[in-house]
């Protein structure tokens, strides 16, 4: 049989022939297996669900420091809680594993009880939020039901006032490191400030938005230079057409009190100086006629010093006193008006350019000047973008830290205390019963094969096929010997069949 396909007919045969042993052994597997379990220590697991609370003010008004997700922050806190630090005061306070304390060291028994401790987060439904973690179950097993109870709530506790304290904690830090951020932040603005300050104190007027109104102004002052030029050369004209007439009417003066004829040299000086009033007025002082003109007239103005000497000898051997007619005495004037008029019109023409020298200068600057001030610019309004970033965030801190402070920000909650169990957790002995059983039955059912796997009788006529490669002409049932019971003849069981192969 184990040399051919073995059939779902063989398998059926198989278990006629090995049935007792198959229930035997399954019988006997469960109660065994109970057995076995009521040899094993109770123990008892006390369970309590944690419900992660979100804020109680909206994340939209306050945002919370800390957005670690639950699930990684509860990692880190079951890490810090089932640290030995933090268990050894459990193993002593409860006098846990006292029958093995003597045994073990600190470290076991506290490796022991992290073993016991269990901490499932609670799998968020479909139509939550991704991320969000409703809650946990924190499990204690251990040998007496009053002691698992008391450690986990024990453990519980422990997990709450982490979960305060870290978030506390870190709700302070924040706000004290930005704190400290934002003082050197708002020093640096001041430092920007100052330099921004002295800068536009600086240059004053050549500031790039100062620009246009300096392009304005030089416009301005460029018209009133050629208005003052103008004015000024009209003043001077006057003055010389004055100053021809004033001496037109003094020699015609004193050749009435000389007795000599108009044509003097005061008027021919005072002809040439009108020639030049006028040949100035049109062209430069390097003109040849303009230069020839001058010549004649200092000439002319040498022979009048001549003259003027040689009338007051004459006029200190006979002085007589001199009376100037009006006509004279308000040219004269006029001329004194004309000359303080040319003054001031000078003044305010070399003012004006003074002005336009300024006006230039700046303009001129103006590229340099906004190059420098664009980067002092940009760096007073990165420093005052920082400042205002820090300074927000600060004030989001400090209220995320009150949040924390009156316990209104995401916290932890017991919903289900820790039970008292009634009955242990392990072992369980109906389930150990039932394992048996099927541990039993399955034992059975190896070993009934093993069995038939190493019996190598004929016993269907498939087998003498295969094993003696004849087919089969005829069976021949087997009597049992016929024996007596109760006076009766019977025989000792069925008849059987024999099979017997002839060979070609």
């Amino acid at each position: 049989m184990n040399q051919r396909e073995l059939t779902p007919a063989d398998y059926m045969a198989m278990l006629r022939r090995r049935w007792v042993l198959i229930v035997i052994l399954a019988i006997v597997g469960g109660p065994l297996a109970y057995g076995v379990s009521r040899l094993l220590p109770n123990k008892y697991k006390s369970q309590t669900l944690v419900l992660v609370e979100q804020q109680t003010v909206p994340s939209e008004f306050v945002k919370p420091v800390d957005t670690t997700e639950i699930s990684q922050r509860l990692a880190s806190m079951k890490q810090q809680i089932l640290s030995r630090t933090r268990l050894e005061p459990i193993v002593r306070q409860y006098g846990l594993y006292s029958k093995d304390i003597e045994h073990a060291s600190v470290e076991d028994l506290v490796a022991r009880l992290q073993k016991d401790v269990e901490v499932t987060p609670v799998m968020p439904m479909a139509e939550t939020s991704a991320g969000h973690l409703p809650g946990f179950f924190v499990n204690v097993t251990m040998g007496d039901a009053r002691t698992a109870q008391q450690v986990c709530t024990a453990v519980t506790s422990m997990f709450i006032e982490e979960n305060l304290r870290a978030r506390q904690e870190h709700s302070e830090n924040t706000t004290q490191f930005l704190a400290q951020q934002l003082s050197e932040a708002k020093a640096k603005l001041d430092e920007q400030d100052a330099k921004l300050a002295a800068f536009e104190s600086r240059y004053m007027g050549s500031l790039p938005d100062e620009e246009k109104t300096n392009l304005n102004l030089l416009m301005g002052l460029t018209s009133q230079l050629d208005a003052a030029t103008q004015a000024l050369a009209r003043a001077q004209q006057d003055k010389g057409f004055v100053e021809s007439m004033l001496a037109q009417r003094m020699a015609a003066l004193q050749a009435t009190q000389n007795g000599q004829s108009p044509e003097t040299l005061d008027t021919q000086l005072a002809a040439l100086q009108t020639q030049l009033t006028t040949l100035q007025a049109r062209y430069t002082d390097d003109y040849p006629d303009v230069v020839k003109t001058k010549n004649d007239i200092a000439a002319l103005k040498k022979k009048l010093a001549e003259s003027e000497d040689e009338k007051k000898g004459q006029v200190e051997k006979n002085p007589k006193p001199k009376i100037e007619p009006g006509e004279i005495t308000q040219l004269r004037t006029q001329i004194h008006t004309l000359s303080q008029v040319i003054t001031q019109k000078a003044a305010d023409q070399e003012q004006i350019k003074q002005q336009i020298k300024i006006y230039q200068e700046r303009v001129q600057s103006s590229p340099a000047i906004e190059q420098q001030y664009k980067q002092l610019t940009r760096d007073h309004q990165t420093a005052l973008d920082f400042y205002n970033d820090l300074l927000r965030k600060s004030d989001q801190s400090k209220m995320a830290t009150e949040l924390e402070r009156h316990q209104q920000g995401e916290q932890f909650r017991v919903l289900d205390p820790a039970n008292l169990p009634d009955h242990p957790s392990f072992p369980n002995r109906p389930l150990f019963a039932l394992g048996g059983f099927g541990g039993g039955l399955g034992l059975g059912l190896g070993i009934a094969f093993l069995l038939e796997m190493k019996d190598t009788s004929l016993k269907n006529e498939r087998d003498v096929e295969f094993a003696l490669h004849l087919p089969v002409l005829a069976m021949v049932p087997q009597i049992e010997p016929i024996t007596e019971k109760n006076g009766k003849k019977t025989t000792d069981g069925v008849p059987t069949e024999t099979h017997v192969g002839v060979g070609a």
